[in-house]
């Protein structure tokens, strides 16, 4: 039996104007795991479109050979009838089915021409189980965040024939334990037989992981690493993506900090349809002029209801406690009252809460600050577009123009709408949930300078993420969160992953 199980010869695919792949060879050996790393942009996620049948055979050039056959693929339903499965980065679950019903969808358990519910839910509670989901499969997958339903995504492709599985992204939802355990399914996957395609921004993960590394960029294959090879390191990794040694992962800064502008005490908040749950607990943090601190806690643990609690109470009942803003108690309980006591919330999910895809860069920077530049209730459209253009120009938006829409902005452009659409707004403090989820180094360090000016301009800044390595390079003080309760706050001085993991894995008695 051949050993190599795919092959990509030559693939070219063109949009409108733009040349996304140009030539690009992609092999990949059976029972590998294959990363595929570049910038956003690069091409990497359209190279798994063209090969999934997303993009079907007929709209680009080149061949695709798979198990020594060629592939024509024109649809997805195609190629899983092959064995090849992808999860996009882009989560495709109906939020208001159960579990269960997203994970069969397409692919019912039926006898005689009707769904058999027990098998159905016996089935899924397993699959869930395997994926470290310890989960209802009757609980609608709306209610679950967004991490958990990255690995109700897993568990659906599971769920099929899957000899070849490409994951875009797969852990970039997820915090390290759970990504860990999904990295550690991903080896014992491979030890069955099966082969799998990732791509990841997470290079540690790569480089712990991965048999070999293809690097696009710029839409073309620069090269293929045996990652075995004593010469493929991260940093042989990151000079292929971004064409260029990048010497430090996190811009330098010198903290400059003042007083206290942001306070929370006592902030309890209750699940919004579990009776009796309490999902922030008692919670009490500050954060001053030109600090960025940080949250740190495991998925589940609390952080991001926290933090939409206090933005407009946007998540959960029975919100109680004082949020206080220069030392004055301030009414958040709307998202527009949020807004006018100075406070922004940039979502960890940017493309559901934080921006209108279909809608260009000018429309989204604006959208949260339309008082600023309207007068009887009317936009001043030069204003509108003077400002956008102002935030373009100095986050280095890669778009010629502010009427350019959104939706076809790479993941780290977009981020950067949202950053501006928020700063647009004028707040004393920046909620920034995941800010770099999904996004590739080099523009992570753009993020990462963008948050020390906003610092070093007096901001206070709360920064909330699942990349233990980010806070310790980019906070000045962190603190940790489990079963939504703070369980310790240490300065920058004295922090490690060691550490923070302790206090993020605290049982659950100790921190009552």
């Amino acid at each position: 039996m051949d050993s190599t199980i795919l092959q990509m010869q030559d693939i070219t695919k063109t949009f409108p104007g733009v040349k996304a792949l140009q030539d690009v060879n992609l092999s990949v050996e059976r029972g590998e795991i294959h990363a595929i790393c570049g910038e956003n942009g690069a091409g990497k996620s359209t190279l798994m479109k063209v090969l999934s049948g997303v993009y079907p055979h007929g709209s680009y050039e080149g061949q695709i050979l798979f198990e020594g056959q060629e592939m024509k693929f024109s649809s997805i339903k195609d190629s899983e009838r092959q064995g090849i499965v992808i999860i996009h980065q882009e989560l495709a679950l109906v939020p208001y089915l159960s579990i269960a019903e997203n994970l069969f969808l397409g692919n019912e358990r039926q006898a005689g021409g009707f769904i058999e519910w027990n098998r159905t839910n016996q089935d899924a509670a397993a699959l869930l189980k395997r994926v470290g989901l310890d989960e209802n499969p009757v609980e609608p997958v709306g209610s679950l965040g967004v991490g958990k339903q990255q690995l109700v995504e897993i568990a659906k492709a599971l769920s099929k024939d899957v000899r070849l599985l490409i994951l875009d992204e797969p852990t970039a939802a997820l915090n390290d334990a759970d990504s860990e355990h999904l990295l550690q399914l991903l080896r014992e996957l491979r030890e069955e037989g099966m082969t799998c395609i990732i791509i990841s921004h997470k290079l540690g993960e790569i480089e712990d992981i991965a048999d070999t590394t293809t690097i696009i960029r710029d839409g073309q294959t620069v090269e293929t690493l045996d990652m075995s090879a004593p010469g493929s390191t991260q940093d042989r990794i990151i000079r292929g993506m971004v064409g260029r040694d990048l010497s430090h992962r996190y811009p330098e800064r010198t903290p400059q900090i003042g007083d206290v502008v942001f306070e929370v005490r006592d902030w309890t908040v209750h699940h919004p349809t579990q009776a009796g749950r309490v999902v922030v607990d008692h919670a009490n943090l500050e954060v001053r002029a030109g600090e960025i601190v940080g949250i740190a806690g495991l998925m589940g643990a609390g952080r991001t209801e926290l933090a939409m609690s206090v933005f407009g109470h946007s998540y959960g009942r029975g919100i109680s406690g004082e949020v206080r803003m220069d030392g004055r108690p301030v009414d958040t309980s709307t998202v527009d009252k949020a807004i006018k006591a100075g406070i922004a919330y940039v979502s960890e999910d940017r493309k559901h809460y934080g921006l209108n895809l279909i809608e260009d860069i000018r429309v989204n920077t604006s959208a949260a600050g339309l008082d600023k530049i309207s007068r009887s209730g009317f936009v001043n459209g030069n204003e509108e577009i003077r400002i956008a253009e102002g935030y373009r120009k100095s986050m280095n938006i890669k778009a010629p123009t502010v009427m350019s829409v959104t939706g076809n902005l790479s993941g780290g452009n977009q981020q950067k709408v949202v950053l501006g659409k928020w700063l647009h707004t004028a707040p004393e403090l920046l909620i920034l949930d995941e800010p770099t989820r999904g996004i590739d180094v080099g523009a992570k360090y753009e993020i990462y300078t963008i948050i020390n000016r906003l610092a070093e301009a007096g901001k206070a800044v709360l920064v909330i993420s699942s990349e233990l390595p980010e806070l310790l390079g980019i906070c000045d003080r962190i603190y940790t969160l489990a079963y939504g309760r703070l369980t310790g706050q240490l300065p920058r001085a004295e922090a490690n992953q060691e550490r923070l993991m302790e206090l993020m894995t605290i049982e659950k008695e100790a921190v009552r």
